[in-house]
């Protein structure tokens, strides 16, 4: 068993000969976590991350390989245990597999920004697939068609959250509010976009749209999130309907 696959598991990668090692691969990795949960995925280095635990950089790599094998234990670590979702509903369960995904994302930002280097090798990550291929059990799709939604309903999450997270880094220094950004946008696009050049976008700068303001209280990052993933559900449910319409036992 390759190494790195044995730390993510936390499985002993040699002998055990005397006082037990006072560092270790959890304590490495707790340290790495707590620095990007406080400085943010750019303040974790090996050096950083030794100096929390008050031994040499060189002293890590008895226990993780390479900054790049620490982001992957970080990441397994921090995705945790997945909340109880329901799986009498392949809708509703994969709707709050989404959302609590999402939630992981929103409370531990630096996240989106991890690399990703293969599929889901970790406890962790394993977790996680686990708890949607539930919600899927029964839903008649085979197991080519499950890792596709699995990979497609992820891959969504994560690349929403990270567009939120550039846009809400966009408005940091803005004084405005998110309507006011908006109204400025359609007023400033609608005087230069030509109808004549891009008659299709002159008509959505015309309509008015960007001077409505959404429902008081409602975060439109959550309103558009749920948006994309129900358009998502949607073709999913298409795709199951359409398998159990060919195999009716």
């Amino acid at each position: 068993m390759p190494a790195e696959l044995a730390r993510l598991w936390r499985l002993p990668t040699g002998p055990r000969l005397g006082r037990p090692a006072e560092l270790d691969v959890e304590r490495v990795v707790h340290a790495a976590v707590n620095l990007a949960d406080r400085d943010g995925l750019a303040g974790v280095t090996l050096l950083k991350v030794a100096q929390e635990l008050d031994v040499t950089k060189m002293s890590l790599y008895r226990h993780v390989g390479s900054k790049h094998e620490l982001f992957g234990l970080m990441a397994d670590f921090a995705s945790g245990t997945p909340p109880e979702i329901s799986a009498g509903d392949w809708r509703e369960g994969t709707r709050q597999w989404a959302h609590a995904h999402r939630g992981l994302y929103q409370r531990r930002p630096w996240m989106v920004h991890l690399p990703v280097s293969g599929p889901p090798g970790g406890p962790g990550a394993i977790a996680w697939m686990d708890a949607l291929l539930h919600v899927l059990r029964d839903s008649g799709l085979d197991w080519d068609t499950k890792v596709g939604v699995l990979n497609l309903v992820s891959g969504y999450v994560r690349q929403s959250t990270a567009l939120t997270q550039q846009l809400a880094h966009g408005r940091a220094d803005s004084e405005l509010d998110q309507a006011q950004i908006e109204r400025d946008y359609g007023r400033s696009l609608t005087e230069l976009v030509d109808p004549a050049r891009f008659p299709d976008a002159a008509d959505l700068f015309a309509s008015g749209l960007f001077e409505k303001p959404g429902p008081a209280g409602e975060d439109p990052a959550d309103r558009e999130f749920a948006f994309g993933l129900e358009l998502i559900l949607d073709g999913l449910a298409v795709a199951i309907a359409a398998t159990r319409d060919a195999d009716p036992a």
